[in-house]
């Protein structure tokens, strides 16, 4: 098994805690992991990403230039990152923020899902992070759910574990919303 995917957007949305937790539920099921964050001086409101690698097998490298999966939170980072995904890949598109018409890769699987949206009926517009992983792991499949809630009090410092339910509802709903809509 191997599977690679670069999520970005901007600083404040949460994009390393989703690398983080994706990263570490996978450490959890044994498999091989990198994780990569990336992001500018200006963190919130800046341009943010990461790369998580997970693999059956040693991993070479961390670097991942041409990822096979993306998650993309808002515009700057789909026109950074569409181009890169490998043709096949798949592309998990944040509607709420970018206008899915924007993606324009006919050899790729794009995925249109407004996790801001979706969150903000939650309760809590700031759980689109939530939402985009949960979806990304009903997806792909490559950590279970159950995984990703139990890494949550590994990740989170231990003043923010008072949000733990929260933010595990918003990962089920994006895990129910790719199981009823595939984002359609």
């Amino acid at each position: 098994m191997y599977l690679n995917v670069i999520i970005a957007g901007f600083g404040g949305q949460g994009v390393l805690l989703i690398g983080n937790l994706l990263a570490y539920a996978a450490m959890q099921e044994g498999q091989n992991v990198t994780y990569m964050p990336s992001y500018g001086v200006e963190m919130r409101g800046g341009t943010v990403n990461c790369t998580v690698v997970i693999s059956s097998e040693q991993i070479g490298s961390p670097v991942v230039g041409r990822p096979l999966s993306a998650i993309i939170m808002n515009q700057p980072s789909l026109e950074r990152f569409e181009p890169r995904i490998m043709p096949g890949g798949l592309l998990l598109l944040n509607t709420s923020l970018v206008d899915p018409k924007l993606a324009s890769r006919p050899d790729i699987e794009v995925i249109s899902i407004p996790m801001n949206k979706l969150a903000e009926g939650n309760g809590d517009p700031k759980l689109a992070n939530m939402v985009a992983l949960g979806a990304y792991v009903e997806k792909t499949k490559v950590v279970s759910l159950k995984s990703i809630i139990a890494a949550f009090p590994h990740v989170l410092a231990e003043r923010y574990h008072s949000l733990i339910p929260t933010n595990v509802e918003a990962l089920q709903l994006g895990s129910r919303y790719m199981k009823d809509y595939g984002g359609k």
